[in-house]
């Protein structure tokens, strides 16, 4: 009989207010270059940055940080979901690794993130780049508990190949999950543990998040820094309505569209996602 699908449990965060050590990987530039420090989306991970990483380092970039969020990837589970702690965990990785100040990009979640961290210690963050998302309230709460509750109740028996056991879980997704990009990318956070097929992500935190993760923390003290807000031509999340609020936090902000681009900018568009946030580095 199969059973719902697992979760999988990294090491679990024993004090919910504390920083969690994140999963990383850095990818070498120059060194009289400011690092990069690259977060992802919801239900992503360090992966979906990996080529863009390569490219900014070889084409002339300081080193890159990709990062697991908590909840995600291969970093440790925590019941708490908030951008203040996600901001923490980032700010008690830039330490532990020495590092005084960095440019931080963020895609959807991890651009809320990056702004939060920002806000809050503008001193750590040389510049800001927010792909597709602005720091308001953004998709309804609802379309994505209607995944986590598709993740959630996936069952998938012992023994499949990953092949068949992907092909299960993607027939028991598709009728509310109708998408096949969405569908696929939910479906990397399908992993195998001793035998068993789980979920990377830790659903129940996201789910009781979802409300946090979607909305955006309250700031009165601007960033002064300069911050570029990417977005898709195609994607909703930096719409006019969001320019005065990014005008009140982000003074110095610089919004820019990529043509032809949906919510996943640097995937749709990746050339073009390179170019532009080359442009806005820093001068060597």
């Amino acid at each position: 009989m199969p059973r719902p699908c697992a979760l999988a449990t990294p090491p679990y965060d024993p004090l919910p207010g504390s920083a969690v050590p994140l999963s990383h990987v850095e990818a070498g530039g120059r060194g009289d270059r400011p690092p990069l420090v690259l977060l992802h989306g919801l239900f992503g991970s360090r992966g979906n940055f990996q080529t863009v990483a390569k490219a900014l380092v070889r084409r002339g970039s300081g080193k890159v940080l990709t990062l697991d969020a908590r909840n995600h990837g291969g970093s440790p589970h925590s019941p708490l979901m908030t951008y203040e702690a996600m901001s923490l965990d980032v700010q008690h990785l830039l330490t532990r690794l020495g590092i005084t100040k960095c440019i931080l990009l963020g895609h959807s979640m991890g651009g809320k993130t990056a702004m939060t961290l920002a806000l809050q210690r503008p001193d750590l963050v040389e510049r800001l780049i927010s792909v597709d998302v602005s720091p308001v309230s953004t998709a309804p709460v609802s379309e994505f508990s209607a995944y986590v509750s598709a993740m959630k109740s996936v069952k998938i028996p012992d023994g499949l190949s990953r092949s068949a056991a992907r092909q299960l879980a993607d027939d028991q997704l598709r009728p509310v999950v109708q998408l096949p990009q969405l569908r696929q990318f939910l479906l990397t956070n399908l992993v195998e543990m001793e035998g068993r097929y789980v979920w990377r992500v830790n659903l129940e935190a996201i789910s009781n998040h979802l409300a946090d993760i979607m909305n955006f923390p309250v700031f009165h003290k601007p960033y002064p820094g300069p911050a570029l807000f990417l977005g898709g031509s195609n994607s909703p999340y930096i719409s006019s309505k969001d320019y005065p609020e990014i005008q009140r936090l982000f003074p110095k902000a610089d919004v820019q569209y990529i043509e032809g681009a949906g919510h996943i900018v640097h995937q749709d568009k990746f050339e073009e996602f390179i170019a532009a946030v080359l442009n806005f580095l820093p001068p060597p």
